[in-house]
Order: structure tokens, then C-alpha cells, then sequence
């Protein structure tokens, strides 16, 4: 921030910089442009990004400088979230301290590319709350982001980058996801007859089930049963008397040891993908021979 409320912004020397008390520099694009002559030009786009960019040269992979690249605490569509390996950049989203406090605050919203890409909920480096991976739709764990005709959801995984991004279909209606300060991911919409924006879902909505780990390995979460933690069919709790205590952080474990003759894969509905950090993830192979392998 400025220390007071005098500041200019400016292109000099072919960047674009923030000029505060005393004309001192307080932040700058810091760009290199090599041997490139014509000018350089800022503009606001109709989409919300602002570019620094050629005055000759208006194509999107050109831009010289976008804050799309560097989101706060909201995703506007056609922004990308995750991480550009190109530019070596990682896009996640930051909440504020508090709601009329802009500065940086305690959650960030950023993905985790090992295995199966997923993004996480985090306050300073502890995960509060996780996605689900993608499923080809959606993000699995967030089933209140349905399919929508107005909006399209898409995310991206090649050798350029892994990222999510949404776009709208009818331009009368607006959309943002955003991390409030109070750590929840909110998707905002706002039609032509709205007065305010309309609060469309948010994450987490159950603070016991869909807390990260609440239930410890070999167990799931359901929010209908009492305890909420229940061990997974051929499973015991590992602890008794802690689980009667409701403490489920040391979770479940087999009742008898495997059987590669005997036992077999028992399928498991309306669940939310386990975390998938140490999976191993081969996506050349269908089902059965996944099956095969375990």
C-alpha cells in the first residue's frame, strides 16, 4: 500500500510502474523487452484484465504484462487459476484480512498438481478443505457446482499448463468465484434484475464432513450417522477408546489382513475421490486393469 494518498501510475522505460510520495517507486512490472521500438500501452480489457502490451501487437499470448496472472481474492472468468509452466508462474487466490481490509489475509485457494491435480483450501500452510479432483465435469467435491447453460467449466493439463478457468455463455448474466475472508470459496452470479450479487454456493458447507482429513485413513464422513466417522466395510477403529471419544484422527484398520484370492473391490456410492497426493496415477489403462494391478 501507499503511504499516503498521493500516487501516480505510469509507463516509464517500458513498464509500467506505481509511483507514491516523492515520486518513489513503489512497484513495478519489471518486464524485459529486448530490441522490440514501438510503444508500449496499457489498456483495461472489456473481460476485467488489465494488459500492458506492443502498440502493435493486441494478440493475448503477447501481452507483454496481465494482472490475470497475479488474481487477489477473485477468479472473473476467462482468468485461469493454477499454475502457467511457461512463465513459471502458480495463480491461486488470497482472501482479504478481513472484508473492508484489502491486504493479504489467512486463506489461499491454490492447486496441487502431484498425481491427480486438485486445489486446496489453506489457512498459512494447513489444509482446511480439499476440491476432489477433477472429473471431467467438475471438481468432485464440490457438487454444487453443477452443470450450468449459461456457464462452461473447463480445465486444462498439458506440457504448457494445469489450470482451471470458466466462461460465461449469456453475457447478461456475471459470475465470480471468490475466498472471503472468513475462508470460504463463494460462487457469486448476478443476473440483469439483480440489485446485489446472489451468494450461488459455497465451500466448505459442512464444517465436520467436509473438513480435510476429519475422519483419518480407512474411514469416510456422513453427516446423517452419529458418530460421523464410520470405518469402511472390513475395517475397525484403530483406537476404541479415542474414537468413542470422537477423536478419529488415527482412523480405521483391517480387521483381517488382505486376501489377494479372497477378497475383492466393494464399490462405495456418493463419495468424494480420497486424496490423491499419493496415488499412483496411470491413464492408459482402463478400470479392470487398474483393478488388476491393486
Amino acid at each position: 500500500p501507499l503511504s499516503s494518498s498521493i500516487g501516480s501510475l505510469k509507463i516509464l522505460g517500458n513498464n509500467l510502474v506505481l509511483l507514491g510520495h516523492s515520486n518513489k517507486s513503489v512497484w513495478s512490472t519489471n518486464v524485459s523487452r529486448g530490441y522490440e521500438r514501438s510503444p508500449v500501452v496499457a489498456e483495461l480489457l472489456a473481460n476485467g484484465n488489465f494488459v500492458m502490451r506492443d502498440s502493435n501487437n493486441n494478440e493475448a499470448s503477447q501481452f507483454l504484462w496481465q494482472s490475470f496472472d497475479y488474481p487477489t481474492d477473485t477468479l472473473l472468468p476467462e482468468m485461469k487459476l493454477g499454475y502457467d509452466l511457461k512463465k513459471g508462474l502458480n495463480r491461486f487466490l488470497t482472501s482479504w484480512r478481513s472484508y473492508d481490509d484489502p491486504s493479504s489475509g489467512d486463506f489461499l485457494y491454490k492447486l496441487e498438481t502431484r498425481r491427480l491435480p486438485e486445489f486446496y483450501l489453506m489457512q498459512g500452510d494447513v489444509r482446511e478443505h480439499r476440491s476432489g479432483p477433477w472429473n471431467g465435469i467438475r471438481f468432485s467435491g464440490i457438487p454444487e457446482d453443477q452443470y450450468l447453460s449459461y456457464m462452461v467449466y473447463n480445465f486444462i493439463e498439458n506440457s504448457e499448463e494445469v489450470a482451471y478457468t470458466f466462461r460465461m455463455n449469456n453475457n447478461s448474466i456475471y459470475s465470480r468465484l471468490k475466498i472471503s475472508s472468513e475462508g470460504f470459496l463463494e460462487r457469486l452470479t448476478r443476473t440483469p434484475t439483480s440489485i446485489a450479487w446472489n451468494l450461488f454456493w459455497y465451500s466448505p458447507v459442512d464444517l465436520k464432513c467436509d473438513v480435510y482429513k476429519a475422519c483419518g485413513v480407512y474411514s469416510y464422513c456422513d453427516e446423517n450417522t452419529s458418530p460421523v466417522c464410520n470405518c469402511i466395510q472390513g475395517f475397525m477403529p484403530l483406537n476404541e477408546q479415542r474414537w468413542d471419544l470422537r477423536d478419529w484422527s488415527s482412523g480405521c484398520t483391517r480387521r483381517t489382513r488382505l486376501s489377494c484370492s479372497g477378497d475383492d473391490f466393494t464399490r462405495m456410492k456418493n463419495m468424494k475421490f480420497p486424496d490423491t497426493t499419493m496415488a499412483i496415477v496411470d491413464r492408459s489403462i482402463d478400470v479392470k486393469e487398474c483393478e488388476k494391478r491393486c
